[in-house]
């Protein structure tokens, strides 16, 4: 026998939301959004909408801020796949080794996120100019790591190792250890266990690593310009062309560097997250 239930019986036996005061909630979300995000994007592209479609494309194929934006995204693509390579291994051991000084070395991790950007540049310069204690090592050489774009691969480096450090440790610690013991009980080699168990798991938070990394240096402009050496279609950032046409009053021309790294940046992110997407549906059910 069924029993009718009245519609107001039921509208009374929903489960409420987890979140109280979903719809207040929710509108505050939107109009932050709104204020600090979605709002100065259409302005940006408003300020560069004004100069047309002809207009915009002579200036972006300028050959100046080419050369900066190609700078720019390199240069970050190479610090942040280094940073994936030993921001993985530094994750590693700080996850399965107990050893003296752990702890602070843990800690030294943050630091570039602390740091002033003008602070480490300085610092940086110091230690990686010609005759810095660093520097010195390769100026026999005729090696030069400050004012090369060596010297913006290694200042985006340093403030992007944190984020993959921060992003792969998590997902480490909740590593079984016992699955790693189990695939040596069946005969797997240690590669192998590291090539088909732990990196599949792993990629996700990599991947997410990756792309924290490379958007954090292509934007960055305090700690490079110090040791970049800011020559013009060789070691000079879009963020210092920017800010060049901005002392210039060149605010459409600030524009259209501005929009064009925004576009840049949103699509290789957005490949970087179906990756993201792909690793999951392909790794998450093995």
């Amino acid at each position: 026998m069924q029993i009718a239930i009245p519609p107001k019986a039921k509208w009374r036996w929903r489960q409420p939301s987890v979140i109280p005061g979903f719809g207040l909630t929710l509108g505050f979300v939107i109009v932050y959004f709104s204020l600090i995000i979605l709002i100065p994007l259409i302005g940006l592209a408003l300020r560069a909408s004004g100069l047309g479609l002809g207009g915009f494309i002579a200036a972006a194929t300028d050959t100046r801020i080419l050369g900066a934006l190609r700078v720019s995204f390199v240069n970050a693509l190479i610090a942040a796949a280094v940073n994936v390579v030993f921001g993985t291994l530094i994750a590693w051991v700080l996850v399965r080794y107990r050893f003296p000084g752990r702890r602070i070395f843990d800690a030294i991790i943050d630091l570039p996120f602390a740091l002033p950007t003008a602070v480490a540049g300085i610092a940086l310069t110091a230690i990686y100019a010609p005759n810095g204690i660093i520097g010195q090592l390769f100026a026999p050489f005729g090696i030069r790591l400050a004012y090369t774009p060596i010297g913006i691969v290694i200042a985006m480096i340093f403030i992007g190792l944190p984020f993959v450090v921060r992003t792969v440790q998590p997902v480490l610690e909740e590593f079984a250890v016992e699955i790693e013991e189990a695939s040596a009980t069946l005969g797997a080699s240690r590669w192998q266990t590291v090539s088909r168990i732990m990196l599949p798991a792993l990629a996700p938070a990599i991947l997410t690593g990756f792309a924290l990394a490379f958007a954090r240096a292509v934007g960055e402009y305090g700690s490079v310009i110090f040791i970049a050496g800011n020559i013009p279609l060789v070691s000079e950032i879009a963020p210092l062309l920017i800010v060049i046409r901005l002392e210039e009053f060149n605010y459409v021309g600030a524009t259209v560097i501005a929009s064009i790294m925004l576009l840049i940046s949103f699509a290789l992110l957005f490949i970087i997250n179906l990756i993201q997407a792909w690793s999951r549906r392909r790794f998450g059910h093995d």
